[in-house]
């Protein structure tokens, strides 16, 4: 080894006037004041570095804050061309050291069974989002790919040599450092960050071709289960519900439509939504879990992970919320109120208490006003109290078209909040998609009571004008009074102790699944009426 090198020094001697190569390079990066990349790096100087709140990337400064690493406010996440070895990106050596290569001998190394991108993508060990790189052999996320970053350091204690930028999509082979062409790994690509052409998305209505994941099981795109991560089953629901709905569907797997808002919220949903769709995922499966952490954030924890909340009160904070952040500023619309905005006339009857305490009969002062809404709330009749003569509770049943008459300009409902009132509502305009709830609870002072009235509804052809008045179309458009059921959220068991599910449609095939959490199975039109309905979307007829 040793008349090895001396030959490599004499052969740059002789190049270059008696300087030797490794002299040259010596002196080009001493006089620089940049440390030598031939000279092998102590882990210890890293670990020390990090210790004292370093970054290990060179672009936004990361402090550690409590065992969190929270980025400086320019933020800005490094390129993938970040400065391996200390060395200066501009130098013309660096550039053709490392240049793309599509040889690679650990190819096959990569584990694409252990592979989930659903979760967030931060560095195992740092806990920084700057630069992150996921290790294709086992899966982890670590951070950098420099001489003294988290995923190098991997690279040589497991010997996991194929990385990807989760930013980027670019692959490298570590600790070499030359990034990886090879189109074997363009699936890997497409899980990641799963892509749709509008013809694609114009097309998955009608689709019946199902996909196979890694272990061989069989999946339908957008009929793939949600992961439970706690408690989290009233999120599910709803993202199932709201995936019937197509154009809210194809507007977010479209990114170019939502590329100007900046919310984590709506950009974490339209990544959810490309993942339930998507057709060549690894598993059959998606996990919610960094658009969970989303809307913990959004809702300031109203909605977070191991605390059971009402559906109801999910969707109305997500569809509000959504539409916040879509509107453009110079008019109040979004694909929301496209999708689910409707119109009602409210009258409302307060009596004038100055005037009843001198007149018998009283004055009654009257009200007139426009509401827009998103979903219709219905009330249910109250159970009987008493039970039959097999000492059983007797559940009633009632009509669909029975608690819509709320809703006729007639009939009178009665508030006591903010005050005493009786209000009328007549819907002036129609939805393309109508939301209705049954309101099933009820708080009261001590406990909250639900109501078990089963609810007949039909499943194709529910037509409004036959059961509430409706505004004439003007001349050139036609009534559109008929709908089609497409989602139905149930409630089962006590009010506190309960959990829900979500019967859907596939429209390919007009065939209904039920859906909870991981299980998903398919079930008879029949099926979907005989269950206790809680919220309910309805799709219009074209």
């Amino acid at each position: 080894m040793k008349n090895r090198r001396v030959e490599e020094d004499n052969m740059g001697s002789e190049e270059s006037g008696g300087v030797s190569k490794r002299q040259r390079l010596d002196e080009q990066f001493s006089a620089s004041g940049i440390e030598n990349p031939l000279v092998p790096y102590n882990v210890d100087d890293e670990e020390e570095d990090f210790e004292r709140g370093k970054t290990a990337n060179g672009g936004g400064k990361v402090e550690e804050n409590r065992g969190q690493v929270v980025a400086a406010e320019n933020g800005e996440e490094e390129e993938e061309e970040e400065d391996l070895y200390g060395e200066d990106n501009s130098l013309e050596k660096r550039k053709s050291q490392f240049e793309p290569r599509e040889d690679c001998p650990y190819l096959d190394t990569v584990n694409r069974q252990v592979l989930d991108f659903d979760f967030e993508k931060f560095c195992s060990v740092s806990l920084s989002n700057l630069n992150v790189y996921a290790c294709l052999v086992c899966g982890k996320y670590y951070q950098g790919r420099g001489k003294k970053s988290h995923a190098y350091t991997h690279s040589l204690e497991a010997g996991h040599h194929v990385y990807v930028n989760l930013r980027t999509e670019k692959v490298y082979c570590l600790p070499d450092g030359y990034e990886i062409i090879d189109p074997s790994l363009d699936d890997i690509r497409h899980v990641l960050n799963p892509r749709f052409t509008r013809d694609q998305v114009k097309q998955l209505d009608k689709n019946r071709q199902w996909s196979r994941a890694l272990d061989g099981s069989d999946y339908l795109p957008g009929m793939v289960g949600l992961n439970n991560i706690k408690e989290t089953d009233f999120v599910n629901v709803t993202i199932q519900s709201l995936m019937r709905v197509t154009p809210l569907r194809n507007f977010f797997l479209i990114p170019e439509n939502y590329q100007h808002c900046k919310s984590p919220l709506v950009q974490r949903y339209g990544e959810l939504t490309s993942k339930i769709w998507h057709a060549r995922n690894f598993k059959g499966q998606v996990s919610p879990h960094e658009f969970l952490q989303a809307v913990m954030k959004a809702s300031k924890k109203r909605f977070r992970i191991g605390q059971q909340s009402d559906p109801l009160e999910f969707m109305a904070w997500l569809l509000n919320t959504l539409h916040a952040n879509l509107r453009t500023s110079k008019k109040n619309n979004s694909i929301i109120y496209e999708c689910f905005q409707g119109e009602l006339e409210v009258v409302k009857e307060i009596p004038n208490k100055a005037i009843t305490e001198k007149k018998e009969n009283g004055d009654i002062f009257t009200e007139t006003s426009r509401m827009p809404f998103l979903m219709l709330g219905l009330d249910l009749p109250p159970p009987p109290l008493f039970k039959d003569v097999m000492e059983k509770n007797i559940i009633p049943q009632v009509p669909l078209f029975n608690i819509l008459k709320k809703f006729d300009g007639e009939t009178v409902t009665e508030v006591v909040r903010p005050r005493v009132a009786r209000m009328k509502y007549r819907v002036i305009r129609l939805p393309q998609y109508l939301i209705l709830h049954m309101q099933r609870f009820k708080k009261n002072n001590f406990f909250i009571e639900k109501n078990p009235t089963l609810v007949n509804f039909p499943v194709k052809n529910l037509e409004l004008k036959d059961f509430i008045p409706l505004p004439m179309p003007k001349e050139i458009e036609r009534l559109r009074s008929k709908y089609d059921l497409i989602a139905n959220i149930v409630h089962d068991g006590k009010p506190n102790e309960g959990f829900y599910r979500v019967f859907v449609q596939r429209k390919s095939e007009e065939l209904w699944y039920e859906m909870q959490d991981l299980h998903v199975s398919e079930t008879l039109p029949q099926m979907v009426a005989l269950s206790e309905a809680y919220l309910q979307i309805y799709e219009q007829q074209q």
